[in-house]
């Protein structure tokens, strides 16, 4: 098999803190720990997306229209609401701090309550502090309101949050109504997850509304909930690893980036993984997720994504990390997902660009290369295949000398642990969040170009010194 790398693509370079962490309210202040014992491992898992960069990190999902801030004389109507307190203010903002994080901050739209929305912006810029936050993001997935339940009585009987009919023209009406009301700050949104919807709503969001800087959408390529065994998006690791899993899912945000990029906004798929409704366990917690990430992002990359949010919660089968806290000690366990963020990070770091890459021979192989003047040259192979081992020449047009070859490396795509980057790895447990620097091995330079043999179900990074 031959991969040949070219000349830069036309698309805009990494943007730093392309790779940032989508969390729920409900759980994103017991990753981090209590303000007065937080939870370092984390914060260094967090920082290690982003190396040398201020992370995004987004807390949202489903809890940003099932939290608010209590006050007297305050009403939700959600009973299970979650309760903002001081304390979990002074959690998240000792995480912000710790990690220099920009803070992308769901706000309740669904309880269609202006004063409820305010009070909880204003609770949150003054409890976090406004140089953390980057945008409130009003909303989330405001096309299910009227088609999924809001919450359920003591009695079990299930209240809509929006009446049969609800349209992307009263959404629009709301979000206005709510961006009057909330504190002057940056805003984000629409925290879509739906295509007929965002093709309405987001040309009139950016028109209406200065202050919206932060274009955001969902994307899951399978979907565990509403599909059956015979539907493309069934959760298996053969649908997975499909490129309509990975490329097509990118391809699917284009336009939506092109207009907000056009506008002068950002971008970011602000939650992504890899089966929507928490995951399934046996895929979403395997290599193949690892592998499917790892394409994904360089997918999205290429479409002019300004830049992702991983979803994680505790709960979900596609947990990024599963903290611990014994004593007072804090470890965690690593799911193979994280590794492949990590690799991303190693292969597309902020400035470099996307670079031309055509490969001949299997289609289970995938290529990607990233350089910039005065930068090395960075492919990354995937080797998608759980049997067939391929072996890659990659060309490169100036090459001149030996390069470096880091591997991902897992016992298949089924694996759930034992994963290893560039020869290094978390184990069972990590009691500091920091991957051991990689031991890379050489590869010669043998007539300008490079061959790696590519063992079934694994991925590799080779650098190149510039010349």
């Amino acid at each position: 098999m031959f991969a040949t790398v070219g000349s830069p693509l036309d698309v805009r370079a990494i943007q730093p803190g392309f790779i940032g962490i989508s969390m729920e309210y409900q759980s994103a202040a017991l990753v981090a720990g209590p303000a007065s014992d937080p939870n370092t491992v984390v914060q260094q898992l967090i920082a290690g997306m982003a190396p040398g960069q201020d992370p995004v990190i987004r807390i949202g999902g489903d809890s940003t229209d099932h939290a608010w801030w209590p006050v007297p004389g305050l009403h939700d109507r959600d009973r299970l609401a979650f309760r903002i307190t001081p304390a979990w203010l002074a959690s998240i903002r000792t995480l912000a701090q710790a990690v220099r994080a920009r803070l992308v901050l769901g706000i309740n739209l669904e309880a269609n309550n202006p004063r409820l929305s305010t009070i909880e912006a204003r609770a949150l810029l003054a409890g976090i502090g406004r140089a953390s936050v980057q945008a409130l993001e009003i909303g989330n997935e405001p096309s299910l309101y009227a088609s999924l339940p809001w919450y359920r009585t003591a009695a079990g009987a299930k209240v809509y949050g929006r009446p049969s009919g609800w349209s992307p023209a009263q959404y629009l009406a709301e979000f206005a109504r709510v961006a009057r009301a909330i504190p002057s700050a940056p805003l984000a949104g629409p925290a879509l997850g739906a295509p007929v919807w965002m093709s309405k709503v987001l040309r009139p969001l950016l028109r209406r509304h200065p202050r919206l800087t932060i274009v955001t959408y969902h994307r899951y390529p399978l979907d565990r909930c509403f599909t059956t065994p015979k539907d493309p998006t069934y959760p298996t690791i053969s649908n997975l690893m499909k490129p309509a899993s990975s490329s097509g899912l990118a391809a699917s945000v284009a336009g939506y980036v092109r207009t907000a990029l056009a506008h002068g906004d950002a971008f970011r798929v602000d939650e992504l993984n890899s089966v929507a409704c928490s995951g399934k366990p046996g895929i979403s917690n395997t290599f193949a997720s690892a592998l499917w990430m790892l394409d994904t992002l360089f997918a999205m990359a290429r479409e002019g994504v300004t830049g992702v949010n991983i979803h994680t919660l505790p709960s979900a089968a596609y947990r990024l990390f599963t903290v611990f806290h014994t004593g007072k000690r804090w470890s965690a366990t690593v799911a193979p997902e994280y590794y492949a963020l990590l690799l991303f990070t190693r292969a597309a770091p902020p400035g470099s660009r996307l670079l031309q890459i055509t490969t001949r021979g299997s289609s289970e192989l995938h290529a990607w290369a990233t350089g910039g003047a005065g930068e090395p040259t960075r492919v990354v192979l995937i080797n998608d295949s759980p049997r067939y081992t391929h072996t890659v020449r990659v060309r490169l047009p100036a090459a001149d000398g030996a390069a470096e070859l880091q591997r991902l490396r897992a016992a298949g795509l089924r694996a759930t642990g034992g994963v290893s980057l560039g020869g290094r790895s978390f184990a069972h447990r990590t009691t500091t969040g920091v991957l051991a620097a990689p031991s890379p091995v050489r590869v010669p330079d043998v007539d300008a170009s490079y061959t790696v043999v590519m063992p079934p179900a694994s991925a590799a990074l080779l650098t190149v010194a510039p010349r």
